[in-house]
């Protein structure tokens, strides 16, 4: 029998590529990336009450890489805190479940998209959470693309000077940020040993593996007081071959014919036996599949067949 939370991780994967196949939104790639983090959180480690989603007690969830807001909607739709019927709606005028994550939900800590802002907030979350003598925890997703920013080591400083040990950063490293790796857009490693410099408490794992994620994320206390970041070492677009490592599917969405078929085929084919697939639910019985010439196992970095070096001085 498989856990809940690979369950919840496997919803959130079929519900991503439905919302954004029908809303023609962006960012599949991340939402696959990070959506066993995120099932993680909600089936076994945060506490939360859907019927009552401002309780005092519960804790406090930012998703800082905002574009991949579809897989915190899908998660809070499983979890009761509002119809899945509403998932439907995603990008569509007048939705509450804008493109990137809204307050306007039940279960919605914090407006983002601006990237950079989210560890911020929940630190601030977390100093007012320990000033007050309460117990709850403060969990932030963020991008490692979205590490680029300064305000995220403006924070990670904030964070660790405060001792805040009621805080967790999970980073999503999936190695791809917009139109390239991150390597080749800004480089980032060795970056367990940046959140370790700047006071972290640092656990490196398998952003996939439900039990490390498990094991890491239920209790981060530690005697030093520290913070603790997370990274957790993922696949962009994990679950769709086509969709895995291929940085076009962060803005690309699946389009009617073999995209849209093969994904939802090949999530379909690893579907847990208890769980129902909501749209197609004996699958598609003949599915499309890319004509010749398909725009398919192609690199589509920009940095393709040109590789970066060093900047040559001019004196």
């Amino acid at each position: 029998m498989s856990k809940k939370s690979e369950c919840l991780a496997w919803l959130i994967r079929r519900h991503g590529i439905e919302m954004t196949h029908l809303s023609g939104g962006s960012h599949i790639g991340s939402v696959l990336s990070a959506a066993d983090i995120i099932a993680v959180l909600y089936a076994d480690i945060m506490r939360y009450k859907s019927e009552d989603p401002e309780w005092d007690g519960r804790d406090r969830f930012i998703m800082s890489k905002g574009h991949a807001g579809a897989a915190v909607y899908a998660a809070l739709a499983e979890c009761g805190f509002f119809d899945t019927a509403e998932l439907k709606t995603h990008y569509a005028d007048g939705s509450r479940l804008s493109g990137h994550v809204s307050h306007h939900l039940p279960g919605v800590e914090f407006s983002t998209g601006s990237l950079g802002h989210g560890l911020s907030v929940a630190a601030g979350m977390a100093l007012a959470a320990k000033q007050d003598g309460k117990l709850h925890r403060v969990f932030a997703v963020l991008g490692d693309g979205e590490c680029d920013e300064g305000s995220v080591w403006e924070a990670a400083l904030f964070a660790n000077h405060y001792r805040l040990e009621n805080l967790t950063a999970i980073v999503d490293h999936n190695h791809m940020q917009s139109l390239d790796t991150c390597e080749k857009t800004l480089e980032l490693e060795d970056l367990g040993a940046k959140w370790r410099a700047f006071g972290w408490n640092v656990i490196e794992l398998d952003g996939h593996d439900h039990d490390a994620l498990q094991t890491a994320l239920r209790d981060t206390h530690n005697s030093a007081h520290k913070p603790t970041a997370v990274i957790a070492n993922t696949v962009k677009g994990k679950g769709v071959s086509f969709m895995e490592n291929d940085v076009l599917w962060h803005y690309r969405f699946p389009h009617d014919g073999w995209e849209y078929d093969c994904a939802v085929s090949e999530l379909y084919a690893v579907k847990p036996d208890s769980v129902k697939d909501p749209y197609t639910p004996n699958g598609i019985a003949k599915p499309a599949r890319p004509e010749p010439g398909a725009d398919i196992g192609i690199d589509h970095t920009t940095s393709a067949g040109w590789h970066p070096t060093y900047i040559r001085k001019f004196f």
